[in-house]
């Protein structure tokens, strides 16, 4: 098994126009906001849950943080067991429920969250173990503060033992304590040493993504419909959230596989909290071998500054409508030239214009082929 560390999990960048934290840690590993082999993340993410696994194996709930998390979420739950519940936060609008609860991320660009009270009433019964997952932890705030309220809502979780997991990790032991205090327990992939990030990013000169002149594509609407993707945003088993996205991939690459072809650089492309299924059917196309390169990322909701310094992690990036929201602004960072891009999905949205935005942040290649898995079921293609 690889061995994580600082150096292969984290890079610094800056954020841009951020007054409450002006860095971010962005891991290389994550397939959030640079491109890297879907096999090489999802491994990194299993062994995080094979380390909980060894130490709560009898967790039958685990929640992921929206939107980075969710991926990390999905396979953690799915090292613990099959029946393991998964359930993760959500900054959208669906699906339709009642119960939700509502909290602030407060370092966050976009700092409202919910999390499905319903379902999390329905599942904490069934487990002696609550699991919060999140990309990294840095000072505890926000899950005291949450955990807390959710202790007032729901008593029974007073009775639960409570974890808090991430891939990394740089609680200060005075912030440890007020965890500990709180009744929450830390696991970690990789322990970072206190630094003061903030200096380390103070003098590099930043500027915005670029906003996208969309060009015209002629989009088409496939024949095939693939298996829609079930929603982890009100709960589901492992097992179910697995076999969902895996009956999705399956059923793509046996009827459009072949645009894939040997030898050829292709992009599966998650949106915002969308992560898992695109990694999933990234490495199903990745375990095809025959030369074949695939690497996956996400739009995210997240300004991070752009610069060229050595070392930096975040060389370009783009401003891009919402899949979910036209309204809203997203990016996508450090893109490149690919044969095939194949994006997937879960907005319930009609219609492609974020995509056509989207691909016109790419640089012009009239033979590549597309592929939008449209709300995970229906497919486009250019």
């Amino acid at each position: 098994m690889p061995e994580y560390t600082r150096e292969n999990t984290l890079r610094i960048a800056k954020r841009f126009h951020n007054r409450k934290r002006t860095y971010l840690l962005v891991n290389p590993l994550q397939a959030k906001h640079i491109p890297v082999s879907p096999t090489r993340a999802l491994a990194m993410m299993n062994a995080l849950g094979d380390r909980l696994a060894g130490r709560y194996p009898d967790t039958r709930l685990v929640i992921g943080f929206a939107e980075t998390a969710t991926a990390i979420g999905a396979a953690v739950a799915g090292r613990i067991s099959p029946d393991c519940v998964y359930l993760h936060t959500t900054r959208e609008d669906f699906p339709a429920a009642e119960g939700w609860i509502e909290f602030q991320e407060e370092h966050s660009h976009a700092v409202e969250q919910k999390l499905s009270g319903d379902a999390l009433e329905r599942w904490l019964p069934a487990t002696d173990t609550v699991i919060l997952v999140d990309d990294e932890i840095s000072t505890g705030k926000t899950l005291r503060n949450m955990v807390s309220e959710l202790k007032k809502r729901y008593p029974l979780l007073g009775e639960k033992r409570i974890v808090a997991a991430s891939l990394l990790n740089r609680v200060s032991p005075e912030n440890e304590a007020l965890l500990e205090e709180a009744g929450i327990h830390s696991e970690y992939l990789v322990k970072l040493p206190q630094e003061d990030y903030t200096a380390l990013v103070e003098a590099l000169e930043i500027h915005e993504a670029e906003a996208v002149t969309p060009r015209p594509w002629s989009l088409h609407q496939g024949d095939t419909v693939l298996p829609a993707l079930a929603d982890p945003r009100l709960g589901l088993t492992a097992e179910e959230w697995q076999h969902s996205c895996a009956a999705l991939a399956d059923t793509f690459l046996a009827r459009a596989g072949e645009a894939c072809p040997p030898n050829s650089r292709t992009l599966v492309l998650g949106t915002e909290e969308c992560m898992y299924p695109a990694l999933v059917l990234g490495q199903a196309l990745e375990r095809l071998g025959e030369g074949r390169q695939v690497f996956c990322h996400a739009t995210t909701r997240s300004p991070i500054g752009i610069c060229g310094a050595e070392g930096y992690p975040i060389v370009s990036g783009r401003k891009l409508p919402s899949f979910y929201q036209k309204d809203r602004t997203t990016y996508l960072y450090d893109l490149a030239d690919y044969d095939c891009i194949v994006v997937v999905s879960d907005t319930p949205e009609p219609g492609t214009g974020a995509l056509s935005a989207l691909l016109s942040a790419f640089p012009a290649n009239p033979a590549r082929k597309v592929f939008y898995l449209q709300g995970g079921q229906h497919v486009w293609y250019l």
